[in-house]
């Protein structure tokens, strides 16, 4: 199901809510809830609304969005700003334009294989059946109700940020390490707001060694 661009009818709540029923559906009682960006956002609610159902927390690239934090890099912003789609069934069109933004968000350590961001993003333009809907993630509203209440959390806790994070900059990252209690910061250095393959076995160990110190 999707809603269309500009009109998402959920909240962050509902999406924290449906990552629990994911877990009724299947009958698991408790698990190690992993979220990157927004995703990183859900995974916080979580862990504030249903405590009980969370074995530990890993948060990759994400933040609270404390007010004193540095903001998204301006530059950023206007080269995104730059980016329009004009007709989201263009696939080249669309897959361009994917490809531009990649190569804004990656960061300085990796080198940009420009072929394998395509294949991917031609993959995801084919399965989508409505594509432009993933971005209304940015008019989803009631992350507010819960992020002040971070230092809160009590599951364990992984941070992993990216030095290079031009849309969440690594100070919030840095700044979840602080207030969430014994939260455990892994630092990406020159990695930016991606998930670059040559990251992976960093990011994987790191997860799976924090959910096995249980």
């Amino acid at each position: 199901m999707t809603y269309e661009y500009g009109h998402p009818e959920n909240t962050f709540e509902d999406l924290a809510d449906d990552a629990i029923q994911v877990l009724d559906a299947y009958k698991v009682d408790k698990a190690h809830i992993v979220g990157m960006s927004m995703g990183g956002i859900i995974t916080q609610i979580v862990a504030l609304k249903h405590p009980n159902r969370v074995l530990t927390i890993s948060l990759i690239m994400t933040s609270n969005f404390n007010s004193s934090l540095p903001k998204k890099d301006s530059k950023v912003t206007e080269a995104l700003g730059g980016l329009k789609i004009k007709n989201w069934q263009n696939k080249d069109e669309v897959v361009e334009c994917f490809i531009k933004k990649s190569k804004i968000l990656i960061g300085s350590k990796h080198v940009f294989d420009e072929e394998k961001i395509r294949r991917l993003n031609e993959e995801e333009f084919d399965r989508a059946s409505n594509l432009q809907s993933m971005e209304n993630h940015e008019f989803i509203r009631g992350l507010g109700l819960y992020l002040f209440r971070t230092s809160e959390i009590n599951a364990p806790t992984l941070i992993i940020h990216g030095t290079e994070d031009p849309i969440i900059p690594y100070e919030h990252g840095v700044h979840l390490s602080k207030i969430i209690p014994n939260a455990i910061l892994v630092t990406l250095d020159g990695t930016g707001h991606e998930l670059h393959y040559n990251d992976w076995d960093e990011i994987i160990n790191a997860i799976s060694k924090h959910a096995g110190n249980l």
